[in-house]
C-alpha cells in the first residue's frame, strides 16, 4: 500500500559563502501520503479543494518543514495523488467510515471534493 502527494516546487537555497546561478530552482516533490485513518491522514481534507492547494502559505509551510535547513521555499503546487489500488481502497473506507466529516454523501463525493480529477493511480 503506498501514495503519495506530489507538487511542484520552486525553492531557493541560501549558502553563506557562494553566489548560485540560477538562484532559483523547480522539482516535484513527493509527500508520502500517511496510512488511512493514522496521525496525518487527512491533510488532503485540509489542505486540498477540487484537486488544488487551498492555502498556498500552508503548502509551502508543509514542504518547507521536510526540507533541509537552508532551502527557502517559494512556491508550491499541488500535482497530483499518486497511489496504489490498495491505498486507494483503504482510502475510500477510511473516509466513508468519516462522511460527516466531509461533508458528503459518499466517499466517490468526498474524493471529488478535495482531490478533483487529480488521483492518479499506478
Amino acid at each position: 500500500m503506498d501514495a503519495a502527494y506530489v507538487f511542484r516546487v520552486r525553492f531557493t537555497l541560501s549558502p553563506r559563502e557562494v553566489r548560485l546561478d540560477p538562484d532559483e530552482f523547480e522539482t516535484t516533490a513527493r509527500v508520502p501520503a500517511p496510512t488511512p485513518g493514522e496521525d496525518g491522514w487527512l491533510l488532503f481534507r485540509d489542505a486540498l479543494w477540487r484537486g488544488e492547494a487551498n492555502d498556498s502559505s500552508h503548502v509551502r509551510d508543509l514542504l518547507a518543514e521536510r526540507l533541509p535547513a537552508g532551502v527557502t521555499v517559494l512556491s508550491a503546487t499541488f500535482s497530483e495523488f499518486e497511489t496504489d489500488e490498495a491505498y486507494l481502497a483503504a482510502l475510500e473506507k477510511e473516509i466513508a467510515r468519516n462522511l460527516t466529516a466531509f461533508r458528503a454523501d459518499s466517499a466517490g463525493e468526498a474524493k471529488h471534493k478535495y482531490f478533483g480529477s487529480s488521483i492518479r493511480v499506478r
